[in-house]
């Protein structure tokens, strides 16, 4: 894994996806062989922190009286609050405290949990999708560039560019000249 910051990081690493072949001879090979590797790539916008704070006309609040042990104070009070969240569909059911308001307090707690579990599982769901499209099968026939360290050189398949690698290396991705 590889993390670029800065103002042009999505500049420079926006043509990187997809499968490469990388083409070398080993340092311990006698007769000359080119051993052939396939790595693959994706470039991945990393999600910002967001604190969610939901707005008061989307929550429908609704009390209603404990279940379970607990006697005459637990048949006669609504002290159990039940949350939903209008526009997800999310509703938090919470009796776990003697009082209304700490009720409250908790269900609004756990309904927030509970939306930002899902909204990060919606987004990682979205993330492994967006993967999946950027690196393909790692086949030979995805490949996007070719590295070959003993001439040299690498070769985008896309643009048809030819690169020396100590360029490519270094970030200098303009073309070869012949």
């Amino acid at each position: 894994m590889f993390r670029a910051e800065g103002p042009r990081a999505s500049h420079l690493f926006r043509h990187e996806p997809g499968g490469h072949r990388w083409q070398r001879v080993p340092p311990n090979e006698k007769k000359d062989r080119i051993q052939t590797s396939t790595v693959t790539v994706a470039v991945l916008r990393e999600p910002a922190e967001a604190e969610w704070v939901p707005r008061p006309s989307e929550l429908e609040w609704r009390t209603t009286k404990g279940s379970g042990p607990g006697g005459q104070h637990r048949n006669k009070t609504e002290s159990a609050v039940i949350l939903t969240h209008l526009p997800s569909g999310l509703t938090v059911r919470c009796e776990a405290e003697r009082s209304q308001h700490r009720n409250r307090e908790l269900a609004l707690r756990l309904l927030r949990a509970r939306w930002l579990a899902q909204a990060e599982q919606g987004a990682a769901a979205q993330a492994n999708a967006t993967r999946r499209q950027q690196t393909g099968t790692g086949m030979r026939g995805d490949k996007v560039r070719t590295v070959r360290e003993r001439d040299g050189q690498v070769t985008d398949h896309r643009t048809g560019h030819r690169l020396r690698l100590e360029d490519y290396r270094r970030g200098s991705w303009g073309p070869l000249s012949d």
